[in-house]
């Protein structure tokens, strides 16, 4: 995996009263249950950053470095980029409190909640950005409770070579199949490796797969579990797993997502522009080849395009 992402070919189309006015490249891998691809397009097998499809893995590399944590729903917080609810903010500031921390300790930067909802909600209240509520303060309260269980400094625990970050770094490659690429700084401070859509994919089919009560299956099940905690009220991540049995999922920044289904297969999606609303059209036309259906999936499959607040248009799937 030496060469850079070369760039993925058109995967959907945005079309606005019957004319396309638009066009989202990117690359899509399917695995079968087995791990072999058996479909695809564009560049699956040069290194991408996931961003925070990686944090089911983070966590698991947090347990099994001690992090206290029995409360599954803790767990899902733990690998979640939640939209910054009350309920989000109440639990993330518990797992802080627990230890004897404030969200001082935290490295992630002050920010608003993610969700539309929360955010108004607090600048309706005169509230302004906090470190508890950006969307990645749950894996940071992790990383520290983590460096208190193992005896690890606090002082740095974000750097790539602090102890932790080298555990969560082997981690992601095991489950991955393949060493990172790229080292890179993400959104909340913290490391982001880069790896392939092809072992990003077959990272979260090893977190399915696993056997009851191996800690990737913990982390799994946990957050199929509490799927609110892991996004939140609204996010896609959490409906899919909602609607769809037996789905693990997880959004990441810059048009990324990653799914999952044990018996089925797993699919990784890169939009090159980052777009949001492209990647879980394609996602769902990636799980229609691994012969997944269900409602929810439908009301994916082609988010509507608005104009004078109606539907005019959509996203839709073209690979």
């Amino acid at each position: 995996m030496g060469k850079a992402y070369e760039g993925g070919v058109p995967l959907a189309e945005v079309v606005r009263s019957g004319f396309v006015e638009g066009v989202h490249r990117g690359s899509v891998v399917v695995l079968d249950a087995t791990g072999e691809p058996v479909a695809g397009a564009g560049d699956v097998t040069s290194p991408i950053f996931p961003r925070s499809s990686s944090k089911p893995m983070q966590a698991i590399g947090m347990l099994r470095a001690g992090l206290p944590l029995t409360d599954p729903a803790d767990m899902a917080l733990v690998a979640a980029s939640h939209a910054g609810e009350e309920f989000h903010v109440e639990r993330v500031t518990a797992l802080l409190r627990d230890a004897g921390l404030s969200e001082e300790a935290l490295h992630c930067p002050p920010d608003l909640p993610f969700g539309e909802a929360a955010r108004e909600t607090v600048l309706r209240t005169g509230g302004g950005p906090a470190r508890v509520l950006m969307n990645c303060s749950g894996k940071h309260a992790g990383m520290v409770r983590t460096c208190l269980a193992a005896g690890w400094p606090l002082d740095g625990y974000w750097r790539p070579e602090h102890p932790l970050q080298q555990c969560l770094t082997a981690t992601i490659e095991e489950f991955a199949g393949e060493r990172a690429a790229a080292v890179g700084v993400d959104g909340c401070g913290a490391p982001v490796l880069a790896v392939s859509l092809t072992g990003l994919a077959r990272a979260f089919l090893r977190l399915v797969a696993a056997e009851p009560g191996t800690v990737e299956r913990t982390v799994a099940d946990a957050m199929r579990a509490y799927p609110e905690l892991v996004g939140g009220t609204q996010a896609e991540d959490t409906r899919l797993m909602r609607g769809v049995p037996g789905l693990l999922a997880k959004i990441g920044a810059e048009g990324v997502i990653a799914a999952a289904i044990p018996e089925v297969g797993a699919v990784a999606v890169k939009i090159d522009d980052g777009a949001a609303r492209a990647r879980t059209p394609v996602l769902v036309s990636a799980l229609a080849r691994l012969g997944v259906r269900a409602p929810i999936l439908t009301e994916y499959a082609e988010p509507p395009l608005l104009g004078g607040g109606l539907p005019v248009g959509a996203i839709r799937p073209t690979w």
